[in-house]
């Protein structure tokens, strides 16, 4: 079960390249099952599945990897030639180097560069020529070579440093899905800075995984959240283990050999708290079970540990902005 649901407004920016195109993108929604209210929801979620098939709906209808948000279109197909091109590659560096030149071979495509600064490595982004004021492609394409990266040494790599050019957003609490790592902003330009040992890395992929993995490529990548390892992460994934009793932050600190206060101070050091990743986890299962109708909502409150239905009521709106019976309305 992918529990872990994606912020309403990244659908809404991955259809703003659409709506400048004059694509009239009402049936795909209602294809999907993707109600246009629900999305004009602010704090509204949709789930991974729909994220990634919408993606893929709007490649296909636009034939633009790019949706709209590039100087130039980037026609249905190149990213898997580009995977094509590197599969065969021997380290990380030659793999990325060989993708990066094929982009090049593409004038109107973003320009993106592969550097070493002693111990780390940065990969960035010159994002100046983009029509893209949600920021969804330089995120896009950010979170893609990432993910890829890792993809093709078989371990994910981990982030020291993220840096965008513009300010922060107002979604920039997503973030954490997206770069699970220290974030810096209004940077001369937006990269992800790691250590450049991965880069002697050989690959360990081939043409035969490489069929499989772009069966649903780059959609997936970006509707898979990247848990990463931080104490924010390794929470969410103990609650997961223990949703029949949904420990309190006391038992959870006793499990992890720490104390409540430091736990906490960790915690506020990543801008998380306790009781904010509790609800993020209850939130995302109560919207699963929503969209599926195979419990009832006062089965769904007495999951998710709530008491009184009334209880799931209140708390729901508060994450949502819709009431469990109204946003299960919305998702039929």
């Amino acid at each position: 079960m992918r529990e872990r649901t994606i912020a309403s407004h990244f659908a809404r920016a991955a259809l703003g390249g659409a709506r400048r195109r004059g694509y009239d993108y009402a049936p795909l929604l209602q294809q999907l099952g993707i109600s246009p209210e629900l999305l004009d929801q602010p704090k509204a979620r949709i789930a991974p599945e729909q994220f990634t098939r919408l993606l893929q709906l709007l490649w296909r209808e636009l034939d633009d990897e790019y949706l709209g948000f590039g100087e130039g279109p980037s026609k249905r197909g190149t990213f898997a030639m580009m995977c094509h091109a590197l599969i065969h590659c021997r380290t990380l560096e030659k793999a990325l180097n060989r993708g990066l030149l094929f982009y090049g071979l593409f004038p109107q495509a973003p320009r993106l560069n592969l550097t070493r600064e002693g111990d780390m490595a940065r990969l960035s982004l010159d994002d100046a020529t983009l029509w893209d004021p949600e920021h969804f492609l330089s995120e896009s394409l950010m979170v893609i070579w990432h993910r890829l990266a890792s993809w093709l040494i078989g371990q994910r790599i981990r982030l020291e440093q993220a840096g965008f050019s513009y300010p922060k957003p107002e979604h920039g609490a997503e973030y954490d899905l997206l770069f699970p790592c220290p974030l810096r902003f209004r940077q001369q330009r937006s990269s992800l800075l790691f250590h450049s040992r991965y880069l002697d890395m050989p690959l360990l992929q081939d043409e035969r995984t490489l069929k499989h993995f772009l069966e649903r490529s780059p959609a997936d990548l970006l509707s898979r959240p990247d848990e990463g390892n931080s104490l924010s992460s390794q929470l969410r994934r103990l609650l997961s283990r223990d949703r029949e009793r949904w420990p309190d932050l006391e038992s959870v600190a006793q499990h992890l050999h720490v104390s409540p206060q430091t736990l906490r101070r960790h915690l506020r050091e990543e801008g998380s708290s306790f009781q904010g990743l509790k609800d993020e986890l209850r939130r995302d299962i109560a919207i699963y079970h929503l969209g599926r109708a195979d419990l009832s909502l006062q089965q769904i409150a007495e999951q998710l540990g709530f008491s009184e239905p009334s209880a799931f009521h209140r708390a729901f709106k508060k994450w949502t902005g819709l009431t469990p019976g109204a946003y299960r309305a919305r998702e039929q």
